[in-house]
């Protein structure tokens, strides 16, 4: 008797019926599709894009050559050099990322005594040419310049969770 149902439903269509039901009551609801260059999808204050390098208010890095986020990223997409300053301080003269390698874990921001380095919001970044995957020390700073204000905000925003 279940073979003779099943076979009269296959015969009768009743399950093309229903996924056109479906599609039907979809068909006039409002769309959920987002014009995305035009329009922008809220981020969380957390969300991890692009590096930069943090420096201290007088302009100085702050970066200390611990070479944490080095030890701590399991890509090892960070190489860090560093040498000893004529104050007795140590400081990058080296800090690369390769963001090929980079899987945006975040590790290295949290293993950083010094909230050095960080992960912006920034998510819209691409590469035109070979070798620009790898970040420079310079380039970071750069970026960490340009951004120091939108990273602040986060940073306090996120400040009760940490």
């Amino acid at each position: 008797m279940n073979v003779i149902t099943r076979y009269l439903k296959s015969l009768m269509l009743i399950e093309l019926f229903q996924g056109l039901s479906v599609t039907g009551k979809y068909f006039f609801r409002p769309k959920f599709t987002i014009n995305y260059p035009e329009e922008k999808t809220p981020k969380s204050n957390r969300f991890r894009g692009l590096h930069a390098l943090r420096r201290y208010p007088n302009g100085e890095e702050r970066c200390i050559a611990c070479k944490l986020c080095e030890a701590v990223c399991p890509a090892l997409a960070i190489t860090i050099d560093s040498t000893q300053r004529d104050d007795g301080t140590r400081r990058t003269t080296r800090y690369e990322i390769d963001l090929f390698k980079c899987i945006y874990c975040g590790f290295c921001e949290e293993s950083c005594p010094v909230d050095s380095i960080v992960e912006t919001d920034i998510h819209e970044f691409h590469l035109e040419n070979r070798g620009e995957n790898i970040m420079t020390k310079e380039q970071l700073l750069a970026v960490g310049d340009r951004y120091e204000e939108s990273i602040a905000d986060n940073r306090q925003q996120d400040a009760a969770y940490r």
